[in-house]
């Protein structure tokens, strides 16, 4: 059955839904406001449970050549430098889960699915089409474009992130809120780097109030640094991606650890953005209502410390295009069936990211506890089962 599908955003997100849905039969347009297809300069983290979908979509070989495979996760003190636990990833992670732990570089992983979508005659790009509204009726969904034209279609998804217009023209549920967190991204070539601070693995630095997380991409040619610390940007939060003033970091940095306060002086080019969130999700009907569909971001934006929100929305897309290929559902059913198999793992993984921002940037009694716990429990702390096997 042949559903023609109108998504809304061209990030990682809705690259991924279009291929699901693509690989599912369903004719696809995809509607990007900006001109040209980009990603800023970020890393990210697959667990298995995303790598396993995107091999299963075709993409093992073409992974295999633009990510980092670490072999091990350590967690350490910001301010002590100890190591405090660690979880075993690479062939370890294989084994226990069908699918290795990567680390990539977001534009590679954003080139890798567009290079996937470019050759399917059944998938149509549109580039600089901002969106202004849609209506749903009992037939069908039409999209109007800024530029006035009106397209029709059997189901629409919104996966225009964070201040996702789909979103707001479905659930009016207001804006998200702002964290009072601040997070710092840098990418640097290792070879720029002293051999002392070059690094294969991710390492995590817990210190109060902020925390500190490293690791490879690009095949471990680049290192990708995040820094998160407290604090309030002035300035447009909608527009995440700010040049950062280094000083700035290095002064919250000054009471942590030589090795840490070595990498970050190393380190002279900063991106910033200010950490926005909603609640956890609490009900189907946020991830889907009617003809319409919310994926990634713009159904259920995450906090950075699970390191999940490129690998929840990779998870709805799979999903959608499988409720989508069950030819014996309509499609308010279809994506009703959507819904309910996404949206209470999305809220466990909003909840558990929210959660591992409080535990990672403690202090005082809390902070001594949950050292003292990972230095007794280790790897059974820090592996996550029942996220790490999918669904």
């Amino acid at each position: 059955m042949s559903r023609r599908t109108l998504i809304v955003g061209g990030g990682i997100g809705g690259l991924a839904a279009a291929l699901a849905c693509a690989r599912a039969g369903a004719q696809v347009e995809l509607f990007e406001r900006a001109r040209e297809f980009t990603e800023v300069g970020a890393g990210i983290q697959l667990g298995p449970n995303v790598v396993k979908i995107l091999h299963g979509w075709g993409l093992k070989d073409g992974l295999a050549g633009v990510a980092a495979f670490p072999d091990r996760l350590q967690v350490r003190s910001a301010l002590s430098g100890a190591e405090l636990g660690v979880l075993r990833l690479g062939a370890v992670a294989m084994a226990r889960y069908g699918s290795p732990y990567a680390t990539i570089h977001r534009a590679d992983l954003h080139g890798l699915l567009l290079a996937a979508l470019k050759p399917q005659a059944a998938v149509q790009l549109n580039l600089a089409s901002p969106v202004d509204r849609f209506m749903q009726q009992a037939e069908g969904v039409t999209l109007h474009a800024a530029d006035g034209r009106e397209v029709k279609g059997d189901v629409l998804v919104g996966a225009d992130g964070l201040w996702s217009r789909v979103r707001d023209q479905l659930l009016n549920d207001g804006a998200p809120r702002t964290t009072g967190h601040l997070a710092y991204r840098a990418l640097v070539p290792q070879s720029s780097l002293p051999e002392r601070l070059r690094s294969q693995q991710v390492t995590a630095w817990l210190g109060p109030r902020m925390h500190v997380v490293q690791y490879p991409v690009r095949g471990g040619e680049w290192l990708n640094v995040v820094a998160i610390v407290h604090g309030q940007m002035h300035g447009d939060v909608e527009n995440w991606d700010h040049s950062a003033n280094p000083a700035r970091l290095r002064s919250a940095m000054a009471a942590t650890c030589a090795p840490l306060i070595d990498l970050i002086d190393a380190i002279d080019h900063w991106r910033l953005w200010a950490l926005s969130i909603r609640p956890p999700m609490r009900a189907a009907n946020e991830q889907a209502h009617g003809r319409v569909a919310l994926l990634g971001d713009a159904a259920h934006p995450m906090l950075p410390y699970l390191a999940q929100g490129a690998g929840m929305a990779i998870e709805d897309a799979d999903e959608l295009g499988r409720a989508l290929a069950t030819e014996s559902l309509d499609v308010p059913a279809a994506l009703r069936l959507y819904a309910g198999r996404r949206w209470q793992r999305n809220a466990r993984v909003q909840a558990g990211a929210i959660r591992n921002g409080q535990i990672f940037h403690a202090g005082g009694v809390v902070r001594w506890g949950r050292d003292a716990a990972m230095k007794l429990l280790g790897e059974r702390l820090l592996d996550m089962p029942w996220l790490y096997r999918g669904v």
